[in-house]
């Protein structure tokens, strides 16, 4: 089944057409047709009908909704099919967390019927509160209050001189993705590790909560993967390869990516009575949280027992792919993407985004029956098991990487959607073109266009003495991906130039992966009436458009040498700046400021003297840049200077080949230290934050973790992926300039 469209595909159709300057003029008509398509009712319609039942991996109403989006891609005209794959996730048989000591305490560990929201009663088809990929454990200790859990707040533990050495921590969501916590505290000897949602970060300090408001309730807890995913996503038993019913496969105790510890979320009405039997000193107030307790870090009397298993078997993901064919490029493929499956019901995540994505697939659907055809393949994807570790996209990718390699122009995606700015992030090659697809957006609140608000909010963001340059630059600047949705294996494994796109920053909500994100919650507190499930429609189908029928595709190199150039100059500042920190705490400790104001009541450890940073030498990975700036202007020129010729096809599908490439010039066979699979030299998640964002990753750790040593070959990598786009680029501009 996988090899048929690969070969459908490669009937391409493209010597001796001429296509002439003036054809692409025609894309601008359809998409500006297209954008008056969508509409909020069906993407109302949709939200309440997948919604309607828990549909996580391997449940029945995740296979039913696989199976009604296959049959609204067919009735709207594409060639659809769903492909399968069996991967490891892991359902929990028991749970039980208890405090012993000083009282006795036995949580509840569940999310109660809210009677106002209808669907909250499933409770027969809701998958219960825990951690996918915790290991089983049966352990007992004391408790110990971690903070965020992240490796600075440990250093902060060492300061007031306590170990988390056999015991269980507490730590709170947030700050860093959920699976960094055990992580960081089996690296500290901790034996267990618990993460509830503190009332401050997103229940009643932060609102209302639900049902009278859209925050966290009591006993609302947020359930999630910790699988350690900054080492590699997908299928935990097989790294690098798809999923195949006869995959080879690891043994589960070898699979790195699994816990090392058990792992439990829970609510913080669940955590409140844990906290409050903590004694010992009173954490900083950066600590503290909103519960009506005093914070201390423990240990102290208070122990507690986790007790957890699993069923570790294999469940069938369900990837549907729809496709129309090209008309001219079909070997060119625009993919674009959203998952299906969620936790629970899943209105906001991920429902909110597949809505919109799929009444995109609609109106392309009907502006084929008008008469468009697409130049390039366009490849609509609605991914299954993104929550446990983005299964369906990785599994997906992995089987079909030749191919993709070979035949992906870009892939776009997207996930939860709200109400509010367009957010964006990717490729920085792509930042002029969404730039302006956003120009040509209109934000259903305000009237202006979708980019003046983005405009407007980061000149409001920025600081005083930025915000000039904000105000002049031609485009509003793009985040860099690091992970947490599908475009990760796209990007970051095989060098696809990739964009996620989003609405929101207008609306807050503390339902994260609970019981009550359904349509009951969506349609009283979020995008109420869909009207920005209707402008994510319109900007996603725009692009989808744009990249279809350009002639040539519409990348933009000079943004990304721009955006790689700030890279350089965080970097050496970040050197800089940890030179003299360093340099000034160790005459702190040697001159004895911390023992002369250390309170002898409250002592605390006097920091240990580390080496100081060397003086590192940027000038391979500046040289670099400063060539990729200028082989950058001189594609763009040529690009803008073809755009008014005609041009035979067969030409152009040669230099939009090499343009879809060029993404891959980035990436290092080889992959990050310690973690093969990422092999993007410029964009990674981080080791210690998970979803946050790396930028030139190798450097940047070698320095965050004090790996100094290994700073100047991780420069040296990027230099050299640096003067392979700048040589890819000149072949892209000589191309461009033989056009006649």
């Amino acid at each position: 089944m996988r090899r048929r469209w690969c070969v459908l595909f490669a009937m391409a159709a493209c010597a001796g057409l001429i296509i002439s300057a003036a054809a692409q003029s025609g894309s601008t008509n359809w998409d500006a047709r297209f954008r008056e398509l969508p509409q909020a009712s069906n993407i109302r319609a949709t939200m309440e009908r997948v919604s309607a039942r828990p549909h996580h991996v391997g449940s029945a109403y995740d296979k039913e909704n696989a199976e009604w989006i296959l049959s609204r891609f067919r009735e709207w005209g594409w060639d659809a099919e769903i492909e399968t794959f069996s991967v490891l996730f892991p359902t929990p048989t028991g749970r039980l967390l208890e405090l012993l000591e000083p009282t006795r305490f036995t949580a509840k560990l569940e999310e109660p019927v809210e009677p106002a929201d209808p669907t909250s009663d499933q409770k027969g088809e809701q998958l219960p509160i825990f951690n996918a990929y915790s290991i089983d454990g049966d352990v007992t200790g004391p408790l110990v209050y971690v903070n965020y859990g992240r490796p600075e707040d440990y250093e902060v533990l060492e300061r007031y001189g306590i170990s988390v050495k056999g015991a269980i921590v507490v730590a709170r969501y947030g700050e860093s993705w959920r699976g960094i916590k055990p992580k960081v505290a089996a690296e500290h000897g901790a034996v267990g590790c618990l993460i509830y949602s503190d009332p401050k970060d997103d229940g009643f300090g932060a609102g209302e909560v639900f049902p009278n408001g859209p925050m966290r309730p009591r006993d609302g807890a947020q359930r999630g993967s910790v699988m350690d995913m900054p080492v590699y996503p997908g299928d935990p038993l097989t790294p690098g390869v798809g999923a195949t019913a006869d995959a080879k496969r690891l043994a589960v105790k070898d699979a790195p990516t699994l816990t090392k510890i058990p792992v439990l979320p829970i609510s913080y009405g669940d955590a409140q009575p844990l906290l409050a039997s903590l004694t010992g000193a009173v954490v900083p107030p950066e600590w503290r949280g909103g519960l009506p307790i005093t914070y201390r870090f423990g240990p102290g009397a208070g122990r507690a027992h986790l007790k957890l298993a699993f069923s570790w078997d294999q469940k069938p993901l369900y990837d549907v792919i729809a496709r129309l064919r090209g008309s001219t490029f079909p070997d060119q493929w625009v993919l674009r993407g959203n998952h299906h499956d969620a936790w629970v019901n899943g209105a906001e995540d991920p429902v909110s985004g597949l809505a919109a994505m799929l009444e995109e697939a609609r109106g392309l659907g009907e502006l084929r029956r008008q008469g468009w055809a697409p130049k390039r393949t366009i490849v609509y994807c609605a991914w299954d098991g993104e929550e446990p570790a983005l299964l369906g996209s990785t599994e997906w990718a992995e089987a079909h990487a030749a191919e993709l390699t070979q035949h992906a122009v870009a892939y776009l995606n997207s996930d939860s959607n709200g109400r509010g700015f367009l957010e964006a992030e990717g490729s920085h090659a792509l930042e002029h073109f969404i730039n302006d697809v956003a120009r040509d957006v209109t934000d259903p609140e305000t009237h202006l266009t979708v980019w003046k608000r983005s405009q407007a909010r980061a000149i409001e963001r920025a600081k005083p003495e930025d915000k000039e340059k904000v105000r002049a630059r031609a485009d509003w600047r793009i985040g860099a991906l690091g992970s947490g949705s599908d475009y990760t294996p796209f990007l970051q494994h095989l060098g696809i130039p990739s964009l996620n796109i989003s609405y929101g920053g207008e609306d807050s909500a503390g339902i994260y992966h609970s019981i009550y994100d359904d349509f009951y919650f969506y349609t009283h507190f979020l995008d109420t009436d869909f009207a920005y499930g209707r402008t994510l429609a319109q900007t996603a189908g725009t692009a989808v458009i744009r990249l279809a029928d350009a002639d040539i595709l519409p990348f933009h190199y000079s943004n990304l040498a721009d955006t790689v150039r700030t890279y350089d100059e965080e970097l050496q500042l970040l050197v800089k700046k940890k030179r003299e920190e360093v340099g000034e705490r160790n005459r702190e400790i040697e001159d004895g400021v911390f023992a002369a104001i250390n309170d002898p009541r409250r002592p605390r450890a006097v920091p240990k003297p580390e080496p100081v940073p060397p003086a590192l030498d940027f000038t391979p990975v500046s040289r670099a840049i400063e060539v990729l700036t200028r082989r950058a202007a001189a594609v763009d020129e040529a690009r803008a200077a073809a755009a008014k010729k005609s041009k035979p096809a067969a030409a152009l599908a040669e230099i939009d080949a090499k343009i879809a490439q060029s993404e891959q010039q980035l990436i290092d066979a080889a992959g990050l230290v310690h973690r093969e699979w990422f092999k993007h030299l410029l964009y990674a998640p981080g080791f210690y934050t998970g979803y946050g964002v790396k930028t030139m990753p190798g450097v940047r750790e070698a320095i965050e973790q004090r790996q100094y040593e290994s700073a100047p070959a991780e420069m040296a990598r990027v230099a050299r992926a640096l003067e392979r786009e700048a040589a890819w680029l000149d072949t892209i501009t000589r191309m461009l300039n033989a056009l006649k």
